[in-house]
């Protein structure tokens, strides 16, 4: 056990954002895991590394794929930009009328070596699961705290509510005015690593030219925010900003370029924690960006459920082309119940992190990524979300 970091040990601010469906960033992340769940549903062991690029009236969808899968990438492309709400020509970018670019090429046989004979295959494999080595060298993160219910960072499960809310007012037609774009914006206060208020909300909504401001913000605030941050937590002292510009028509690929993979701290935790630096979406589960980080969650997660620590942190590294990872790392920022030591030795008896062992343990190889992009890729209470399944608990517990 350490001892508890400074920021965390003092009276501080933590803020993190979110963003909606509409956003340039998001379009991008959902086309691209449009693409791979497409693969996966034909072919489960296909490899797909898919990003995409939206500007105004333009789409530039590149990357590599092995498989014998046909992909029709303009009728999946407009497919999920229809989905999202982009069906006017007026916004600057929609389904019927944006010119779509495919740069999709083979995956290098490289990286396909690497994947399909581990470095542990050719030197006497104890099982199966030596057999598959890493798509990549890198850093994941898996991350874990008892202060919600969902063993998410506050800060990110209120920004998410209010931006899952913002999209559902447009969605419903209850704020008819509304256009896809959004983000939204939270700011926690804490004192000895414990949530003490709300001190500021930011909600940006894209929006048609003819709504007045004070009817825009008193809807948002009425059928947005006030029904996403529990009262307890505002005070007279909260700082609430709708458009704070004032105007917010253009928006989406017609206001802002958006790129595959660069809302990873909206994807993870908000920033609270450590971030290894790749992204998620339109990678198959070969890529340990996506698998290593969905297993380290489930880990951190069903450890603090069962009272290891109150916060962990794990971050594991890989080799390309190895089974096993090269490191292990463990911090509770002082609010461990048990030793690191023995942190390690239970993650060493009742979790596999070789790349085989996850896609199996996880059900990895499913076209269920396209539902995953919007959000958050952890907290989520779905079925098909087996990284955040508590089914380690007693067995972490009998260990103990």
């Amino acid at each position: 056990m350490r001892e508890n970091s400074s920021w965390r040990s003092k009276k501080f601010l933590f803020t993190s954002e979110s963003v909606v469906e509409g956003h340039p960033d998001k379009i991008c992340d959902q086309i691209s895991d449009a693409v791979l769940d497409e693969v996966l549903r034909n072919d489960p062991r296909g490899h797909v590394a898919c990003e995409c690029l939206v500007t105004t009236e333009l789409l530039h969808v590149a990357g590599e794929v092995l498989s014998d899968v046909p992909l029709d990438i303009d009728k999946i492309a407009r497919s999920v930009i229809a989905d999202i709400g982009y069906l006017d020509e007026k916004l600057g970018f929609s389904a019927t009328t944006c010119r779509i670019i495919n740069s999709l090429q083979t995956q290098s046989e490289d990286i396909v070596l690497g994947i399909s004979e581990s470095m542990e295959a050719r030197n006497h494999p104890r099982d199966s699961f030596d057999l598959v080595g890493a798509g990549d060298q890198g850093m994941m993160i898996g991350y874990a705290t008892n202060e919600s219910s969902n063993y998410l960072p506050l800060p990110i499960n209120l920004a998410h509510q209010l931006a899952q809310n913002l999209a559902a007012v447009r969605k419903t037609k209850l704020l008819p005015y509304l256009r896809p774009d959004g983000k939204t914006q939270v700011t926690v206060e804490y004192e000895h690593g414990k949530v003490q208020r709300v001190d500021t909300i930011i909600v940006s909504a894209q929006h048609g030219p003819d709504i007045a401001q004070e009817m825009l913000r008193h809807d948002i605030l009425n059928n947005v925010i006030l029904k996403s941050i529990p009262a307890y937590l505002i005070d007279s002292s909260t700082k609430i900003y709708i458009n704070p510009t004032g105007r917010f028509v253009k928006g989406g690929p017609h206001g802002d370029t958006g790129l595959t993979g660069r809302k990873i701290l909206v994807d993870t935790y908000g920033g609270m924690s450590r971030h290894g630096g790749g992204c998620f979406s339109g990678k198959d589960p070969t890529k340990v960006d996506r698998s290593g980080a969905y297993m380290l969650r489930y880990v951190a997660k069903n450890l603090v459920a069962a009272g290891v620590a109150d916060t962990l942190e794990l971050q594991v590294a890989y080799s390309i082309a190895r089974a096993n990872p090269v490191s292990l790392m463990i911090e509770t920022f002082g609010t461990g119940n048990i030793p690191d030591e023995k942190i390690r030795e239970i993650i060493d008896h009742k979790f596999d992190l070789r790349p085989a062992a996850i896609i199996e343990r996880l059900n990895l190889q499913r076209p269920i990524y396209r539902r995953t992009t919007n959000y958050g890729h952890f907290g989520r209470e779905e079925d098909f979300f087996t990284w955040e399944f508590l089914d380690m608990v007693d067995e972490i517990k009998k260990y103990l």
